[in-house]
């Protein structure tokens, strides 16, 4: 995987983890277990991102067959996460913890986006993620993001993001998520264990800085 400039720091902290699929197979998930920048012990829950990253724009079409851009975000946090619609594990629970967390901030959800990108080019059709997006009950603040492989793969490349199918419905791939704040900088990253609470005690302290 190419070291961009984005997220060096955490690279070096990733740690591979595996996960059990739920057709009997395993697959890894990279995720920030070992994080070294500061995070837990300060004023954020998850690891703060010293300095502050700033993030590369992409447009992707989410759910609803709309365009959506970072750039377009400016003025709102951003979740940035990297999921896919087969995953038997570790994306569903990203999924559902974002989605709490959205519930749980009330009507400052008005301020906070969260971007879903695909790391399954193939397996994240239109339909399948549709219907990943019903069954969730993802609401309009949470988009889906889809693309071809040539558009997701400079994607993943912006954000060091590795993605490789290890067969046919499973994807071994990056999985943390990072809160962007309103200026489109990376302030905080999460592992692929990213908890509610500790995503509405981050929001809630960038919205009140």
């Amino acid at each position: 995987m190419r070291r961009g400039p984005l997220l060096v720091a955490l690279l070096a902290a990733l740690a591979v983890s595996a996960c059990g699929g739920g057709s009997g197979h395993s697959h890894d998930h990279a995720t920030t277990g070992s994080l070294t920048v500061s995070g837990g012990s300060g004023r954020f829950a998850g690891g703060e991102l010293n300095p502050p990253q700033a993030t590369p724009d992409f447009t992707l079409t989410d759910q609803s067959g709309q365009n959506v851009s970072m750039a377009d975000q400016r003025g709102k946090l951003v979740l940035l996460t990297f999921i896919y619609t087969n995953c038997p594990d570790v994306c569903p629970l990203i999924t559902q913890n974002l989605n709490q967390a959205l519930q749980m901030l009330g009507a400052k959800r008005d301020d906070v986006r969260v971007l879903a990108v695909s790391v399954d080019p193939e397996g994240d059709t239109p339909k399948a993620v549709d219907a990943y997006a019903k069954t969730h009950h993802l609401p309009p603040e949470f988009h889906y993001l889809i693309g071809t492989r040539d558009e997701l793969t400079e994607v993943w490349k912006q954000y060091d993001v590795a993605a490789v199918a290890s067969d046919p419905e499973l994807v071994d791939h990056s999985a943390y998520t990072m809160l962007v704040d309103e200026n489109g900088e990376g302030r905080v990253i999460y592992d692929s264990g990213v908890k509610a609470k500790d995503v509405v005690h981050d929001v809630d302290e960038l919205l009140s800085s």
